[in-house]
């Protein structure tokens, strides 16, 4: 994986913000086409979609901005599939998401031009197929982060925007996603509500396969119940594999897996499209090493994402 490491700087002026002691990983092969630092400077953080009226509301932050883009070659990764494990990475270090959106619901041609987007050719954007996501966490390690992810048809871009200050650099060390147990179904609503996302624990497949078998599944009784109790609420089911075999072959399986769990919650409980969908990520988001059996057991799994609560 490719690590983006940051230094601190002084104090900001609006928002005290540090930055982390972890970096974020990017695909492997992802090459950094510029970099900015402003040890005092400010962004205004999107927290909605554009607006007729108003534009993009934003939260102004001070302190020192840090701007990447990079460039990921010869993959064919969608948008929503590099933009989530850089949201897991986030929502592991102890961030929480302020705003999220694609394309269209972001406002189109109108978010792209309004918000702040690196000069090309180190940044492109496709007006139809982008993400972004605004992201904070606060406290004693507060930082706010921006992600714009977009691609072409060979290749994908990520522009990140990182505002924080501190006093002296952390050693950089490369993130990594948490090792604990995953949480017992008990807690699954639980974890949804605080975390965004939760694994399934007992939805284990073999090297390859995206089975579920015939018998009932636990965790997948209790989304299902938590979903009927907040009818207001939707689940995007994202698969994930081990690192064996190409990405594309992976990202195919990974989303047959999450498939599987739509078709359970359809079969044995009514719930269709309209609250429940799949995504697959491959081997993009791993949970521990694939160097071990064990390692590879834990990465085979399913994710319940929450993306609505309207």
């Amino acid at each position: 994986m490719t690590t983006i490491t940051h230094r601190r700087a002084s104090a900001g002026l609006i928002l005290c913000l540090a930055w982390p002691a972890a970096a974020l990983e990017l695909p492997q092969g992802a090459r950094m086409l510029t970099e900015t630092t402003s040890e005092q400077s400010s962004y205004r953080l999107p927290t909605g979609p554009w607006q007729d009226e108003g534009g993009i509301p934003s939260a102004r932050v001070e302190g020192a901005v840090t701007r990447q883009a990079w460039r990921i070659d010869g993959q064919s990764a969608t948008t929503l599939q590099l933009l989530a494990p850089l949201r897991a990475q986030l929502l592991s270090d102890g961030f929480e998401v302020v705003f999220e959106c694609a394309a269209s619901v972001c406002g189109g041609f109108d978010f792209r031009f309004e918000t702040e987007v690196l000069p090309g050719p180190a940044m492109y954007v496709n007006l139809t197929d982008y993400r972004f996501l605004s992201a904070r966490r606060t406290g004693a390690d507060a930082e706010a982060v921006s992600l714009l992810v977009s691609r072409t048809s060979s290749a994908g871009f990520v522009q990140i925007i990182r505002v924080g200050t501190g006093e002296e650099a952390p050693d950089p060390v490369t993130a990594t996603l948490p090792t604990d147990p995953a949480p017992e179904p008990g807690s699954l609503a639980r974890e949804l509500e605080r975390a965004g996302h939760v694994v399934l624990p007992d939805l284990d497949f073999a090297s390859g396969s995206s089975d579920l078998g015939d018998g009932a599944v636990e965790s997948l009784d209790r989304i299902a119940d938590y979903l009927q109790a907040n009818p207001q609420r939707q689940i995007v089911f994202v698969g994930h594999t081990d690192a064996t075999g190409s990405l594309d072959a992976n990202i195919a399986l990974s989303r047959r897996r999450a498939e599987a769990a739509v078709r359970y919650l359809d079969r044995r409980h009514g719930l269709d499209g309209s609250r429940v969908s799949a995504e697959g990520v491959g081997y993009l988001a791993p949970l521990a090493s694939n160097l071990s059996d064990e390692g590879r057991r834990r990465n085979r799994r399913i994710e319940a994402v929450l993306s609505s609560t309207e």
